[in-house]
């Protein structure tokens, strides 16, 4: 056999080796771009995790998206050998409609005091037996007896915020004090409307100097005005997203809610946050109990072990909302984000529920979105 021919065949025998040794690697990769496909070794952990805790029930908890430290629900998991089937909504809207399409697939949901009023009203809820959520005493008085559950029958406060104004501090060299910032034409495509119709709705109504909660057709119809002319400007209505491109220095202003506002500024120090000079919207997110629920007292030991002061801190560290707990409010100093101050808080208003401006506020929402 000549000197050629060896090479050739070496080369080709090279080159299998190559080949099988690309694929084997691609075969056994993790999958980084669809996380919830688990792996072969990502099973083998899950599995041992599960192994380790016999639980002895089980509860499902409907949450808000990004809304709780996952090591809260695991170490709950272990003291309490209950499992926690836990799933996040993108808005209090989504909650609802999906909730009453299933109405026994959860025993906790979270929503916020509006859509919590609503389903009292509606007769949805389980009066909580007290006895079981003996943290309800860590609560600050002042987040306690809303108008809509003055006796706290139903709710147990979770997380509070405001709604406001997110602004890069490079690009707007302006004092933003007022809700006209996002319908100025200066900024055009570079405004974010976070995507939730109590909010744009309410915010429109009280750039007008009207109420939140307005239910007069021609407040209203100026508000569905106001921002079908926004539209324009916007870079788009979105959730989360927007508050991750302002992160990125791709928007001059968004409207978005305080702890959004706090994660982002913590990320990119060129972003700022206020509370417009008209008012806003502050909100009070509850834990509330579904009717019916067959595991009633293994969710009041889940509501009760998430009012605990510690826990309490490392919700607040991963969310940058605030907890009405107040033993953990030490822990975060006098930002003022997430601890406006008394004249901020008195120009902002709670959100409530009414059948018929439900009805309007849905019909509007079609037409502006």
């Amino acid at each position: 056999m000549d000197k050629n021919k060896i090479l050739t065949i070496i080369a080709c025998i090279v080159l299998a080796v190559i080949i099988i040794a690309i694929v084997f690697v691609k075969m056994n990769k993790p999958n980084t771009k669809n996380p919830k496909i688990i792996t072969q070794s990502n099973a083998k952990a899950v599995n041992a995790y599960e192994e380790k805790i016999n639980y002895v029930e089980e509860i499902s908890v409907y949450n808000a998206a990004e809304y709780m430290d996952a090591s809260t629900i695991r170490d709950f998991e272990k003291e309490y050998k209950i499992k926690v089937n836990y799933k996040e909504f993108e808005s209090n809207e989504a909650m609802y409609d999906d909730f009453i399409k299933s109405p026994n697939k959860y025993d906790i949901l979270v929503p916020s005091d509006y859509m919590i009023d609503r389903l009292i009203k509606e007769n949805r809820l389980e009066k909580l037996n007290k006895s079981n959520i003996t943290n309800l005493s860590n609560i600050a008085s002042e987040y306690l007896s809303p108008d809509y559950d003055k006796e706290n029958l139903y709710v147990v406060p979770y997380m509070t915020g405001t709604l406001g104004i997110l602004y890069n501090k490079k690009i707007v060299n302006e004092d933003v004090n007022s809700w006209s910032f996002l319908f100025n034409n200066k900024y055009k495509g570079q405004i974010w409307m976070w995507d939730s119709m109590r909010d744009a709705i309410g915010m429109a109504l009280k750039s007008l100097g009207y109420s939140m909660n307005s239910s007069d057709d021609n407040e209203l119809n100026q508000a569905k005005q106001t921002l079908i002319s926004q539209i324009k400007l916007l870079r788009r209505y979105a959730e989360e997203e927007s508050r991750d491109a302002m992160i990125a220095d791709e928007g001059a202003l968004a409207l978005v809610y305080s702890g959004e506002a706090k994660f982002a500024i913590d990320q990119n120090p060129n972003l700022a946050y206020v509370i417009p000079n008209e008012g806003s919207n502050k909100f009070v997110d509850g834990f509330v109990i579904v009717k019916n629920t067959k595991h009633k007292d293994a969710a009041e030991k889940f509501i009760n072990f998430m009012c605990r002061a510690n826990i309490a801190i490392r919700n607040m560290t991963s969310t940058g909302y605030t907890s009405p707990i107040k033993g953990a409010w030490g822990e975060f100093g006098n930002n003022n984000i997430m601890f406006p101050s008394e004249d901020e808080l008195a120009r902002c208003e709670y959100f409530l529920y009414s059948p018929l401006s439900t009805e309007k506020y849905n019909r509007i929402w079609k037409e502006i979105r």
